[in-house]
C-alpha cells in the first residue's frame, strides 16, 4: 500500500507507544486518525484533545461511520498485543480491509528514506531518543518513531524536514524485519520474549536477520562484544572502535570522553547515569560524526538532552528524599538500573518497588530477577502484570518473592505501597516495571511532598 494514497488509518491498541506515535504521524499529515483501546490512560487522553477519536468498547458498532465499510484509501494498523478474538479486529478481517501491522507500516513509511534504526532487547529507546535529539538539536533534522516519550519534546514522535528518519526497531514478533536501513544499531541481545523465540538462539538468529537487512553500503554498529559479523563496535572498554573512556561521576553528571579512530571529543556531560547510558550516548556520537556534524554540537546537544519519560527519572528531589521511575522490566535492565542509582547514591538505603511484567517472562528469568532484586534493602514486590498473557498456574508474585534472599520484602497491593510509604518514608525509592505500575507513581509523588 503507497503511502500517498491513505487517507483514513483505524489504529486497533492505539495506545501502545509505537501505536500512538504512529496514529500522531498520520493526523499531522491530515489524514483522518481514529482508533480503539481497552485502557484510558494518560497517553490516550493526550490523543484525544490532539483530535484523535478512540473508543474504548470492543465492539463494531462503536466504530466510526466512515470506517464501517472497506474503501481502498483506507487503513487498519493492529498491534500483536491485542488479543486475537477482538470483535473489532475480527470486524475488519471480515469486510476485507488492508491491515497492517506496526512495524509493516513503519517500512512503508521509511521506504525511500535514510534510515536510521536502533534495535536490541534493551537500551532502543534512550539509544533512538539520543539520536534523534542530536540530530534536531544540531539542525541536522529529522523524522523519528520512538518506543518512548522524550521529555525535550513530550512526544515520541518528531517530525522532520528532510529525508532521514530514526525508528527503534522492535524484535519482538520479529517486527524489525519490515526495514531496510541506512545505518543500523544492535544494542544487545540478551534471551527475551521466549514465548516468541523459544531460546536465546533463535533470538541472535533474528538479529542476524536484521543486519542483513542493512542496505549495502550501510554502516552496521553493535554493542562491544555481540557476535555480528562486519559491524563497528561500541562500548565503555578499550577493545570497543568508537569508546567512552574516563568515566567519572560528578555531583549528579556522568562525565567521559569520546574516542574513535579519526575523533576525540572531552569532557561529555550527560544528564542521564549510568555506564549503560553514557554507551547508548556513544553510539549515537558516532552515529552523529558519520552523518559530519560538528563534534561541539554534538557535545552541546548531549549536554541537554533531558532524557526520556519512564527511564531514569526523577519524580521527586527534594533534598530528603528521592524517587526515581524506571521502565525496567529484565533482568538485565533491573542491574544496569540499580548500578546507577547505587553509583549515584551509595550511601542511601534503596526501597524497590517492581511489578513484574509477563508470566512467561517471570518464570523463564525467575532466578535473574531474584538475584539483581535480592541486592535492594527493601522490595515491595507487586503482582504480576499479564498484559497480552493468560495465567500460568504457580506462576505468581509468591512464586518469584520465594526465590529472593532479601529479608526484607513483601507482597503489596498498590494502595498499600502507597500507605507503606506514607508511613516509612524511605529516603531512596526507584518503581520499576513495563505494566501500569506507573498508575502509583503520581499518589507517591504527592505523598512525599506532602510528607
Amino acid at each position: 500500500m503507497e503511502l500517498s494514497k491513505i487517507n483514513r488509518v483505524f489504529f486497533v491498541g492505539i495506545g501502545g507507544i509505537g501505536m500512538s506515535a504512529l496514529a500522531r504521524y498520520f493526523a499531522k499529515r491530515g489524514q483522518v486518525v481514529c482508533g480503539y483501546d481497552k485502557t484510558h490512560t494518560k497517553l490516550t487522553e493526550a490523543l484525544t484533545q490532539e483530535g484523535i477519536s478512540i473508543t474504548f468498547l470492543d465492539e463494531p458498532a462503536a466504530l466510526p461511520n466512515e470506517f464501517l465499510d472497506h474503501q481502498d484509501d483506507t487503513l487498519v494498523v493492529y498491534t500483536p498485543a491485542v488479543p486475537k478474538d477482538s470483535k473489532i479486529l475480527n470486524y475488519f478481517i471480515g469486510k476485507g480491509f488492508t491491515l497492517k501491522k506496526r512495524s509493516e507500516v513503519l517500512g512503508i513509511i521509511s521506504k525511500g528514506m535514510f534510515c536510521i534504526a536502533i534495535a536490541g532487547t534493551h537500551g532502543k529507546t534512550t539509544t533512538s531518543s539520543i539520536v534523534a535529539h542530536i540530530l534536531k538539536d544540531t539542525g541536522y533534522d529529522c523524522t523519528a518513531f520512538l518506543g518512548g516519550i522524550t521529555s525535550n519534546y513530550n512526544s515520541n514522535v518528531l517530525f522532520g524536514r528532510n529525508n532521514v528518519v530514526v525508528v527503534e526497531a522492535d524484535e519482538y514478533d520479529r517486527s524489525f524485519l519490515t526495514l531496510h536501513p541506512d545505518v543500523a544499531v544492535v544494542t544487545s541481545m540478551d534471551a527475551d520474549h521466549l514465548d516468541i523465540y523459544g531460546d536465546k538462539s533463535h533470538i541472535e538468529e533474528s538479529f542476524r536477520l536484521f543486519a542483513a537487512q542493512l542496505k549495502a553500503e550501510g554502516l552496521l554498529y553493535a554493542h562491544e562484544g555481540l557476535p555480528l559479523e562486519k559491524s563497528i563496535s561500541y562500548g565503555a572498554s578499550s577493545s570497543a572502535t568508537a569508546k567512552a573512556e574516563n568515566l567519572r561521576v560528578v555531583g549528579s553528571k556522568f562525565l567521559f570522553d569520546y574516542t574513535d579512530n579519526s575523533h576525540s571529543i572531552k569532557d561529555i556531560g550527560l544528564m542521564l547515569p549510568g555506564r549503560h547510558n553514557v554507551e547508548n550516548t556513544t553510539v549515537a556520537i558516532a552515529i552523529a560524526l558519520q552523518l559530519g556534524i560538528d563534534a561541539d554540537k554534538i557535545k552541546q546537544a548531549i549536554a541537554n538532552f533531558k532524557g526520556v519519560k519512564r527511564r531514569f527519572e526523577y519524580i521527586v528531589n527534594n533534598g530528603n528524599q528521592i524517587y526515581i521511575d524506571d521502565y525496567a522490566h529484565h533482568p538485565e535492565e533491573l542491574r544496569a538500573c540499580f548500578d546507577a542509582v547505587r553509583q549515584l547514591y551509595p550511601d542511601k538505603k534503596l526501597t524497590v518497588i517492581f511489578q513484574p511484567h509477563l508470566f512467561t517472562r517471570t518464570r523463564d528469568f525467575a532466578d535473574e530477577f531474584a538475584k539483581v532484586l535480592s541486592t535492594a534493602d527493601a522490595l515491595m514486590l507487586l503482582e504480576i502484570y499479564p498484559a497480552r498473557e493468560l495465567p500460568i498456574e504457580g506462576i505468581n508474585a509468591q512464586f518469584l518473592l520465594d526465590k529472593i534472599t532479601l529479608s526484607n520484602k513483601q507482597i503489596c497491593e498498590k494502595d498499600f505501597v502507597i500507605q507503606q510509604v506514607r508511613d516509612t518514608k524511605p529516603e531512596l525509592i526507584l518503581t520499576v516495571g513495563a505494566g501500569d505500575i506507573d498508575t502509583i507513581i503520581e499518589p507517591l509523588k504527592n505523598t512525599l511532598n506532602n510528607a
